[in-house]
């Protein structure tokens, strides 16, 4: 399953917002530097689908705020 994320790092709060079934706006207080807004970001969406972070993987946008990551283990 593949999900598209917008990232909003270094904010005051952390907010998600869904705008589709695959698709999330998610603003996290972590900077967007060493991996940090990254790291929470998979952590996030392992909440949201209640699955371990080590599943959710970064695809594309490593270094840009428009995000493609992959789930493995949903359909």
């Amino acid at each position: 399953m593949f999900i598209k994320v917008k990232v909003i790092a270094g904010a005051k709060k952390e907010k998600i917002e869904r705008k589709k079934e695959n698709s999330f706006v998610i603003s996290v207080k972590e900077p967007a530097e060493r991996n940090l807004a990254n790291t929470r970001i998979k952590e996030i969406i392992a909440d949201i689908y209640a699955i371990n972070s080590k599943s959710v993987r970064i695809i594309s946008g490593h270094q840009s705020p428009s995000k493609i990551l992959s789930i493995q283990g949903i359909m």
